[in-house]
C-alpha cells in the first residue's frame, strides 16, 4: 500500500517494550501502543481532551472539530498549533465561533478509548444528499487485500484500530489510532486541508459500524464506508437514512451491505478470490 499519508510503526513515541510471561511462564517483551491525552482548543475555548497515540494531532484536532459542527468549510482557519509538552492543539480561526450550545450538548458514545459527540449531530444530516458514486465490487477486494497486509502499528502492538480514505483502488491516507473514532477524524483533518474532495471516495475500516462511525462518514460527504467488522443497529438505521452505502463483515468472499446497495458494481469474480483472505486479525486478536 502507498498511502499517501500513514503511521509510522517504527516510531518510538507511539509504542514501548513491555517485559512479562506467556503460557509457558518464559519472559517475554512485546510493544504495547502508547496512550496520551490530548487537549483540543477551538480559539480561546477548550473542547474536550482525547485519549490518542499521539501522531498527526493537527489533523485530529481539525478533524474532530469539523465532525462535530464546530468548525464549517466557511470558517478560515488561520493556524493550528501543538505544544508537545502541554500536550494541547489549538485551532485558531479569523472569526471566533460559538460553541457553548454544542458543549452544553456533550454526550458520551460507544466510541474506544470514550469517544465524544456533540448533541445536535444528528441535525446536520437533516437534508444531507450523498453523491451517487458507483462502487465496484472489485475495487473493494483489493483494497481489503492491500490494507490487511501494509505495516502498520496493529502489525506491531494491536489494541488499534485503522481507518483509509480510498479512490478506486488507491490508498490515499491511512491512520490508526486506540479510537476508531480518532482515526476518521485524523482523516477529516488531513482531507479538509490539503483540499481533497469526498465525492468519489471510499471509507474503510476495522472498527464496528456503529451510528458514530456512520454520522462522521455521512457528514464527510464520503458516500461509501466498509469494515470487516459487524453492525449495530442505530449505525444500519442512520446510512439508510442518509443513503450511504454500508458494507460490513467483509472477510474473504463474503461481505453484507445493509444499506445504500444502489451503488454497487458486482465486477469481481468470486472464484479469483480467496475462501479466508488472510487479514491483520491472524496476527492477534483486535477488539472490536
Amino acid at each position: 500500500m502507498s498511502a499517501s499519508i500513514h503511521p509510522n510503526p517504527n516510531d518510538p513515541r507511539l509504542s514501548r517494550s513491555v517485559t512479562g510471561i506467556d503460557e509457558h511462564g518464559n519472559a517475554r517483551a512485546i510493544q504495547v501502543i502508547e496512550e496520551r491525552p490530548l487537549t483540543i482548543y477551538l480559539n480561546r475555548q477548550e473542547i474536550v481532551t482525547a485519549m490518542t497515540i499521539g501522531d498527526y494531532p493537527e489533523y485530529l484536532a481539525l478533524g474532530f472539530l469539523l465532525n462535530q459542527g464546530m468548525l464549517t468549510s466557511e470558517d478560515h482557519v488561520t493556524a493550528i498549533d501543538f505544544d508537545p509538552e502541554l500536550e494541547v492543539v489549538v485551532v485558531r480561526t479569523e472569526h471566533s465561533t460559538n460553541v457553548e450550545d454544542k458543549l452544553e450538548k456533550k454526550t458520551r458514545t460507544s466510541g474506544c478509548a470514550v469517544g465524544t459527540v456533540f448533541g445536535d449531530m444528528m441535525a446536520g444530516l437533516e437534508g444531507l444528499s450523498l453523491p451517487d458514486t458507483p462502487v465496484h465490487t472489485r475495487t473493494f477486494y483489493d483494497l481489503s487485500y492491500q490494507i490487511n497486509h501494509t505495516p502498520s502499528l496493529y502489525m506491531e502492538t494491536g489494541a488499534i484500530h485503522g481507518t483509509a480514505l480510498c479512490q478506486g483502488q488507491q490508498v490515499l491516507a491511512y491512520m490508526e489510532d486506540v479510537g476508531r473514532h480518532n482515526a476518521v477524524d485524523k482523516i477529516a483533518g488531513w482531507m479538509h486541508q490539503n483540499d481533497v474532495t469526498a465525492a468519489d471516495k471510499v471509507l474503510y475500516t476495522t472498527g464496528r459500524l456503529t451510528s458514530e462511525m456512520v454520522i462522521k462518514t455521512a457528514l464527510m460527504g464520503i458516500p461509501t464506508l466498509i469494515s470487516r467488522s459487524g453492525f449495530t443497529a442505530w449505525g444500519v438505521d442512520i446510512a439508510q437514512q442518509v443513503g450511504l452505502t454500508l458494507i460490513g463483515r467483509m472477510r474473504g468472499k463474503k461481505f453484507t451491505c445493509l444499506s445504500g446497495q444502489h451503488r454497487l458494481v458486482f465486477d469481481q469474480d468470486l472464484a479469483e478470490v480467496a475462501d479466508d483472505a488472510p487479514s491483520m486479525r491472524r496476527k492477534g486478536a483486535r477488539g472490536e
